[in-house]
């Protein structure tokens, strides 16, 4: 991890060695936090965090599913962020909000816990590597299910739910491949270790539904955006196992890994990145960079003068 110089905790820019909790806090030892991940971007005018309003509503959601009630209004995190890209001098970054349950009790009874804030931003490339990116990466199907609907909430972005994620994450990564899919309690496709998942076949491009037990990801909401902007059928449905196999495209997609295509799962050799594929990362890239009008919405400048924090 390449370190900034700031973090901002609870209201404070401190000093990155600084940023620490207590070894007993309550988010240590039971996952009791939620946090989001989110992309800024070197845009044609200037430093832009891509679709930050939509993270921290997000953050919002997830902390609601679990009770935790975050001490800052949602502008508050908003300058928040602006100005910890502002004090690092960073231009495009991974940015990293945080809310845990903090130091003061113990037992899973959390409510009378403290609520600590935190929000980092560093220098990372691509998730799955530039040369993934490019080509494609190799998959394949864990033998470690998604956690059901039921079990906890998938719709949340909680810390506990993805040691789900580093159990097939670690499976096949020591199996040599590049990255994890993940199947539901019903054997459906749900997602990757920490990405999205779309089919393309037959010019049709299809994405699990929510019910698949599935984050809702924010990059998943603007690929499906614009896919159909440039005029093709998106569908959310469930997917069997096999139709990976036989697809004439899939890729990944998530705020780390961005969009991602699939070479081959459980070897199963899909091939070279296909035309859809090239062209929804194409337009994306335009979009976060701020070269295409359509969706100049989804991005929120950082002020040459970004407020202290």
């Amino acid at each position: 991890m390449q370190e900034a110089e700031k973090i901002w905790m609870n209201g404070v820019l401190v000093d990155w060695a600084d940023a620490k909790v207590h070894v007993l806090s309550h988010g240590l030892h039971y996952g009791s936090s939620v946090f989001e991940g989110i992309r800024a971007y070197d845009a044609d005018g200037g430093t832009a965090v891509f679709r930050l309003n939509d993270h921290l509503a997000r953050l919002e959601r997830s902390a609601a599913q679990y009770f935790l009630e975050i001490p800052f209004p949602r502008e508050e995190l908003r300058q928040a962020v602006h100005a910890v890209i502002a004090v690092n001098g960073l231009g495009a970054c991974y940015i990293r909000p945080i809310v845990m349950r903090g130091y003061g009790v113990m037992g899973l009874f959390p409510l009378d816990a403290p609520v600590d804030v935190g929000i980092a931003a560093w220098p990372w490339g691509a998730y799955l590597g530039e040369d993934g990116v490019r080509d494609g990466i190799d998959t394949k199907v864990s033998s470690w299910r998604r956690i059901g609907n039921n079990t906890i909430p998938a719709t949340a972005k909680a810390s506990g739910q993805y040691l789900n994620s580093i159990l097939a994450k670690i499976e096949t990564h020591k199996a040599g491949y590049a990255e994890a899919i993940l199947l539901n309690e019903q054997g459906m496709v749900a997602d990757g270790s920490g990405e999205n998942i779309f089919v393309v076949r037959g010019g049709v491009i299809s994405t699990p539904p929510v019910s698949a037990s599935i984050l809702e990801g924010i990059t998943r909401a603007s690929i499906m955006d614009i896919a159909r902007a440039e005029g093709y059928d998106v569908v959310e449905r469930d997917l069997a196992r096999a139709e990976l196999y036989s697809a004439d495209e899939v890729f990944l997609t998530g705020t780390a890994a961005e969009v991602c295509p699939v070479r081959s799962v459980d070897d199963f050799v899909i091939g070279s990145p296909g035309a859809v594929t090239r062209r929804l990362q194409e337009v994306f890239e335009d979009a976060v960079h701020g070269r295409d009008d359509r969706w100049a919405h989804w991005l929120d400048y950082i002020p040459a003068a970004a407020p202290a924090g």
